[in-house]
């Protein structure tokens, strides 16, 4: 693989860290005029390949994978660019903006015949993987809590009038679109499509702070909770009527898990490798492209497109809506 890396935000850097772990070919990453200097130290403290600062410039170039590691308001302009040249495209977290968004380009992915992923590393760690198999273990399921909330410095200045993207509904953030999308993927991931969604925020300024998603399932419920505006130890729980399941920290971060059942009997299954935890993920990514696995591709694309629905119905559900969209 050869990879334009577009971005030097901290989850660039996250993934720079282990990317000489990785075999690619060719790394090169994308820079503007006001991260010149900082583009130019990570292409020379992680040894890549070169630097540039002009997106078509780089896009006429060989590489044939581009990872979209932007502002989620931009990650649909600057996908669309490389699918039209014919490259792969891997996007970090959220995808797209909408759904609506997201079928657009998995439309034009599938004229180009390339192959589109979400960079949400929660599927690939060898935990969740493991996780997913013992959830039948639990029986009939009955009630399911993710909880991933984390105060934002951010918020202060939000507060104080200062709207950083996190904030900023023009640029498609919100507690939802930051931070509770990890807990919609992995509920998404495990069970699939709820049949109903209700969201229950705290919107300041036309943005949701925090908020409590409601999935429901027909035969259980679950619950996505996501704030940036308060914080409390994160624990998520996955309720049967056999026992349950214990998740300690955020799920993206997820190296162990603790299964208990009815009687009291438990185990904590550990899976901590040492390993980066966005490794698994390019890992996969290197290996689905370079075999051109569809098959995956649309496994995984499917997941990326019920989270996409349930966060775009859920925001409406608020009035939240970024500039562009339609409410209805």
């Amino acid at each position: 693989m050869k990879l334009g890396i577009l971005g030097t935000g901290m989850i660039v850097q996250e993934v720079l860290q282990m990317i000489n772990r990785l075999n690619l070919e060719a790394v090169y990453i994308l820079g503007t005029e006001k991260s010149m200097e900082k583009t130019k130290d990570l292409c020379c403290k992680y040894h890549l390949d070169g630097y540039y600062f002009d997106y078509e410039e780089m896009l006429h170039t060989d590489i044939d994978t581009v990872y979209v590691a932007l502002p989620n308001f931009l990650h649909y302009e600057f996908a669309k660019k490389a699918l039209q040249q014919g490259k792969h495209v891997i996007i970090e977290k959220p995808v797209a903006v909408n759904a609506d968004e997201l079928e657009q380009l998995t439309e034009l992915a599938n004229e180009k015949n390339v192959i589109i992923l979400e960079a949400m590393n929660i599927h690939y760690l060898p935990a969740f993987q493991s996780l997913k198999e013992k959830v039948e273990s639990l029986g009939k399921i009955k009630i399911v809590s993710f909880n991933f909330s984390q105060y934002s410095s951010r918020y202060d200045a939000f507060k104080r009038g200062e709207i950083l993207p996190v904030f900023d509904y023009k640029k498609a953030g919100g507690a939802l679109m930051d931070i509770n999308v990890y807990n919609v993927h992995a509920i998404a991931g495990i069970f699939g499509k709820p049949d109903k969604v209700q969201y229950l925020a705290n919107v300041e300024r036309n943005i949701d702070t925090s908020g409590i998603l409601m999935l429901d399932y027909g035969s259980f419920k679950a619950a996505a909770i996501g704030a940036k505006d308060c914080q409390a130890p994160v624990v998520s729980t996955i309720q049967g009527e056999k026992g349950y399941i214990k998740i300690d920290g955020p799920v993206n971060q997820l190296r162990e898990y603790e299964i208990t059942e009815l009687a009291g009997n438990g185990e904590t299954c550990r899976f901590d490798h040492g390993e980066h935890r966005l490794f698994y993920e390019f890992k996969e990514f290197i290996r689905i492209i370079e075999e051109r696995d569809f098959v995956k591709a649309e496994e995984m694309l499917e997941v990326s497109q019920i989270a996409a629905q349930i966060m775009q119905q859920a925001r409406r559900q608020q009035g939240i809506t970024f500039p562009g969209e339609c409410e209805s």
